[in-house]
């Protein structure tokens, strides 16, 4: 089965049905170190995992590793330009739940970025991004505890599928031709519109499928969140891209009261139900009047359609969601994209999980981490329905390699996500609860302990690896 490799003789695999993991409790899993820094950063993570798995199940439970190979390590072991040999492929597919440090993106070879290439091979359409706040950890925010997040960002359209042709290209003259004397044209709506003779060109697809299928996951993640935490919002740019950002909202809003009709209230339906409830004899027309504060200023047609909204929704969930019972439900409400933005920093708690498409999640993730100390403690994971694969949102950082001084919080919190995806949260609650104290208690590595007041001296990597294990 591979050609460089060999599997370990005990453990079983972990396989999906519906999309979630079945885990025996002795599951192999393929992990990859890592370029750079992973050199120092992995042995740490096993270390505080295998530890974890340890005290919260007395040996009942227990991770097979599994070597496999990618990046630079990669072409040491099958040559040059091997930066994802088949063997990797073959064992992720084979064992289905695998980890990662941070890969150097690749110069030849064919493959523009490891982690793009893994997420499209595998259909792992979730990235999924936590940002929460541990005290004691330096931050920029003034009130970085108040930001508890997860980012559920599509990973297979959108511009990341990297369809595009470069200035002067022989297609994309022909496709720049193509839309500027047929196309647009032929599009009243467009207008006068050209694209310059002298552009690049992309494509950016999002569909249907694409957009349901991360909403739907984000969904079933709110579910089990605490109540005052059970919310989506749709994060797009519809305003200004109505047939792709756009459409990602009203696909999301479909799918939530289709499938989740029981389980969810749209913002707007909350808006009309909570006006019939302030006021049982509320007629529709000053119910609309109420949702859209513009109502009068409307077309007839537009007044029309939204005295119709009125009406579906009360005919429709008054029973089920009216007299307050909406209040329990998971609310699904959108935000344009540059807003949000904003309040995340200026009304950080009253969101939970943000579902977004894939260019507007990679700017959201990275921000929103910042505000509670950075990518360094910045789990991630990317999340299909027959695979998943964690790994560190940072770079490689070559420069720290093999100096035992890297924070490795990414890789063990991508760890603490992996072990909350396969049902052992036990184990997972005790590294988060070794973390936090560890923080708190100021015994961290250089990068925290620079920016602390007064100056701290910083651990090593393997050191904060042991000051986590001592306070499970």
């Amino acid at each position: 089965m591979y050609e460089k490799l060999k599997a370990p003789t005990s453990g079983q695999k972990i396989t999906f049905k519906n999309g979630e993991p079945q885990v025996p409790d002795n599951p192999i899993i393929p992990f990859i170190r890592g370029d750079g820094t992973g050199i120092d950063i992995w042995p740490a993570t096993q270390k505080v995992l295998d530890a974890a798995v340890e005290k919260a199940y007395n040996g009942k439970k227990k991770i097979n590793w599994f070597k496999v190979y990618a990046g630079d390590e990669a072409c040491d072991l099958y040559g040059t330009y091997q930066y994802l040999p088949q063997d990797t492929l073959t064992a992720i597919k084979e064992y289905g739940v695998a980890i990662k440090g941070p890969l150097t993106t690749p110069v030849g070879g064919g493959i523009r970025s490891l982690n793009v290439a893994l997420r499209q091979i595998f259909q792992l359409y979730a990235c999924v991004r936590p940002c929460r706040y541990y005290p004691g950890t330096p931050s920029p925010h003034k009130s970085p505890e108040k930001l508890n997040v997860i980012v559920y960002r599509e990973n297979t359209e959108d511009i990341y599928l990297g369809i595009e042709w470069k200035q002067g290209d022989e297609i994309g003259q022909k496709l720049i031709k193509l839309l500027n004397e047929e196309l647009i044209p032929s599009t009243p709506e467009h207008g006068k519109k050209q694209i310059p003779t002298d552009a690049g060109i992309g494509i950016k697809p999002i569909s249907k499928t694409g957009s349901q299928r991360l909403v739907r996951r984000a969904i079933k993640q709110a579910l089990g969140l605490p109540k005052d935490k059970q919310q989506v919002t749709l994060v797009h740019k519809g305003n200004i891209m109505k047939y792709t950002e756009g459409a990602f909202r009203d696909w999301g809003y479909e799918l939530a009261t289709a499938e989740f009709r029981d389980e969810c209230v749209t913002e707007r339906e909350s808006w009309i139900l909570g006006n019939k409830e302030s006021k049982s004899d509320i007629s529709n027309e000053d119910n609309a009047r109420m949702v859209d504060p513009g109502y009068d200023s409307l077309t007839p047609e537009k007044q029309k359609e939204i005295v119709r909204e009125v009406e579906t929704v009360l005919s429709s969930i008054w029973e089920t969601h009216g007299n307050g019972k909406w209040k329990e439900k998971i609310m699904v409400n959108d935000r344009i994209a540059d807003s949000i933005f904003q309040q995340i920093q200026t009304r950080p708690d009253e969101y939970s999980i943000l579902a977004t498409m894939n260019l507007n999640g990679d700017y959201l993730s990275d921000a929103a981490a910042a505000i509670v100390g950075g990518l360094g403690m910045g789990p991630g994971a990317n999340i299909g329905d027959e695979a998943a694969i964690f790994e560190a949102t940072h770079g490689t950082a070559p420069k720290h390699a093999g100096l035992d001084r890297i924070n490795p919080g990414s890789v063990i919190l991508s760890g603490v996500m992996m072990l909350e995806f396969m049902g052992w949260q036990e184990a997972a609650d005790l590294i988060k609860k070794g973390l936090g104290e560890a923080i708190a208690n100021q015994e961290v590595t250089y990068d925290l302990a620079r920016l602390m007041e007064p100056k701290v001296e910083p651990l090593k990597c393997s050191e904060f690896a042991e000051a986590i294990i001592k306070r499970f």
